[in-house]
C-alpha cells in the first residue's frame, strides 16, 4: 500500500530559497556574495513571486508552464506568470530582475515534489515516467534545473561584476562520469538459450547447455573482466552488490548467487585492492525498511558508502528516511528506467528534499542517467544497436556544458559477448566518446569527496 502523506507544515518561501540557493553555490567554482530573493526582501536579484499557494496545499502538478528560450534551448518555465516580459532584466545599479519564479521552478523539479504528493505507481511501486511532468513537456533529456541557474548565473555576473564558471572536476576535467554495475546475477547465462532450446524441442542443444553449466564458468560470472575492461579506459568501477538470495514476497528475483560465499567475498574484496568500489544493492523491500537495508549492508565485503535499490525502487514518502537512518553517504537509485536523461532536471549530484523535515537531506543523490537494459529492453526504448550513441550525444553534451556527472549503468551480464544490443561493443562506444571528451572517471567517494564539503 503507498504510505499516507505524513502531516506537516507548508513549505515556507525561506525553505524553498534556501534549498535552491545551496545547489545553485555548489554548481559554480566560485559565487559572490549577491542577495537574491524577493521583491518584499528588496534583494539585488529579484525573482518574481509566480507560486502563489502552490506549496501550500499538495496538488503534485503546477499550471502548465511557459516556453522560453535560453541560451538557444527552448525550455519549460513553471510558475511563469509575465511570460510577454523579457525573462530577465538587467537593471542599473547593480540589480537585476527574473521576471518568472525560477526559485520555486527549481525547487519543484529538484524536490521531487510531483513523486512525494502523486499517488501514482507502477507494477514495482515507483513513481512512472509516464506520470512525470518530463514526459508531459518532453523534456526529460534537458537538465532544466541547470539552465534556471545559468539565468541566475547571468544575473549575478551582471550585479557582482565578475564571471562565474561551471565547477570542474578532478584535474580540471569539464565534467565527471561514473560507471557502475549492478550485479543482479551471476550464474545465469545458460538459461535463457536453455529455455529456447526446450522450447524447439531440441533436446541435444538443451543438454549440451545444461553440461556446460555445471563444467564451465558461467559467462555473466564476469566481474573481473568487467573491472579489466573499464580500466582500459582510464575508469573506475564501482559495483553495487545485492545481498539478498532470496525472491521477494512478490516474485520478484533478487540475486541468484549467495554474497557470504567465501570465494565470491574474497573475490569482491581483490576488485577492491585493485581500485574498484562497493556498494550496496538493496534488495526488494529495502527501499521502505531501514532495518532490512542495515543487515543487507552487514553482509558487503568492504566498507560501503554508497546504494542503489534493485529495480530503482524509490517510494518517495519513505525512502529518503530509510537511506538516512541506514547511515549511507550516497545514494544512486534516481532515474527513469523508461527513459534516459534527468529525473530530477539536474546534471550534478544534489541532496533530495525532507517533506516532514522541511530541509535536504544528510545523504547525497547521485541521480542515475542511463541504463543499458532502457535502451533496448522490448518494454522501454527498443533502439537498435547503431541508435545508442546518437540518441544519448544531446543529453552527454549537456552534462558537460554544465560542468555535471554522467551515471552509466552497465550490468555484468550485458558484458556478454553474445549480447549484440546492449552489450560490449555498444559499451566501448560509449566509453570512446566520453573519454574523447576529457571527463574524469570518477567513483562514488570521488564525488563525496569533491562535493560533500559544498553541498
Amino acid at each position: 500500500m503507498l504510505p499516507p502523506l505524513p502531516t506537516s507544515a507548508p513549505i515556507s518561501t525561506e525553505a524553498r530559497l534556501a534549498y535552491v540557493l545551496r545547489h545553485f553555490r555548489q554548481a559554480y567554482a566560485e559565487v559572490p556574495e549577491v542577495s537574491i530573493g524577493y521583491a518584499h526582501q528588496q534583494p539585488q536579484v529579484e525573482i518574481v513571486d509566480g507560486a502563489g499557494d502552490f506549496f501550500s496545499r499538495q496538488n503534485p502538478y503546477p499550471p502548465t508552464p511557459t516556453s522560453r528560450e535560453w541560451q538557444d534551448q527552448v525550455l519549460p518555465v513553471f510558475f511563469d506568470l509575465n511570460p510577454e516580459q523579457p525573462l530577465l532584466e538587467l537593471l542599473p545599479a547593480n540589480r537585476a530582475r527574473i521576471n518568472a519564479d525560477l526559485i520555486s521552478a527549481a525547487f519543484y523539479l529538484l524536490s521531487g515534489w510531483q513523486e512525494y504528493f502523486s499517488n501514482e505507481r507502477d507494477q514495482h511501486g515507483r513513481f512512472p515516467y509516464t506520470a512525470s511532468v518530463q514526459h508531459r513537456y518532453g523534456f526529460v533529456a534537458v537538465p532544466v534545473v541547470n539552465y534556471y541557474f545559468d539565468i541566475l548565473k547571468t544575473a549575478i555576473e551582471h550585479v557582482a561584476g565578475q564571471s562565474l564558471q561551471p565547477r570542474r572536476w578532478i584535474n580540471e576535467a569539464p565534467f565527471a562520469t561514473f560507471i557502475t554495475h549492478d550485479i543482479d546475477a551471476l550464474h545465469s547465462a545458460w538459461k535463457a538459450p536453455a529455455k529456447a532450446a526446450l522450447h524447439r524441442g531440441n533436446l541435444l542443444r538443451f543438454g549440451k547447455l545444461l553440461w556446460q553449466r555445471f563444467l564451465k564458468s558461467d559467462t555473466w560470472d564476469n566481474l573481473e573482466l568487467v573491472q579489466k575492461t573499464v580500466a582500459g579506459y582510464d575508469a573506475k568501477s564501482t559495483f553495487f552488490l545485492l545481498p539478498e538470495h532470496r525472491r521477494a514476497s512478490n516474485g520478484t528475483p533478487n540475486a541468484d548467487y549467495k554474497l557470504a560465499a567465501t570465494a565470491l567475498q574474497w573475490r569482491f574484496k581483490a576488485l577492491v585492492k585493485h581500485g574498484g568500489e562497493v556498494a550496496v544493492h538493496g534488495s526488494i523491500g529495502t527501499s521502505v525498511d531501514q532495518q532490512h537495508l542495515v543487515r543487507e549492508q552487514a553482509q558487503m565485503p568492504a566498507s560501503a558508502s554508497g546504494n542503489r535499490f534493485h529495480y530503482l525502487s524509490w517510494e518517495p514518502r519513505r525512502t529518503p528516511a530509510v537511506v538516512v537512518e541506514a547511515g549511507f553517504a550516497y545514494d544512486s537509485t534516481l532515474g527513469f528506467a523508461e527513459h534516459f536523461g534527468f529525473r530530477n532536471s539536474y546534471c550534478l549530484p544534489f541532496r533530495p528534499f525532507d517533506f516532514t523535515q522541511g530541509r535536504a537531506c544528510t545523504f547525497l543523490e547521485i541521480p542515475l542517467n542511463v541504463m543499458d537494459a532502457t535502451l533496448h529492453h522490448p518494454n522501454y526504448l527498443q533502439l537498435a544497436p547503431h541508435e545508442i550513441l546518437p540518441a544519448l550525444l544531446p543529453m552527454f553534451q549537456e552534462i558537460e556544458r554544465f560542468g555535471g556527472v554522467c551515471t552509466l549503468l552497465w550490468h555484468n551480464d550485458h558484458f556478454d559477448p553474445a549480447n549484440e544490443t546492449t552489450g560490449p561493443r555498444q559499451f566501448a562506444e560509449l566509453m570512446q566518446y566520453l573519454r574523447s571528451r576529457n571527463t574524469a572517471f570518477v567513483n562514488g567517494r570521488d564525488i563525496l569527496q569533491e562535493l560533500g564539503n559544498r553541498s
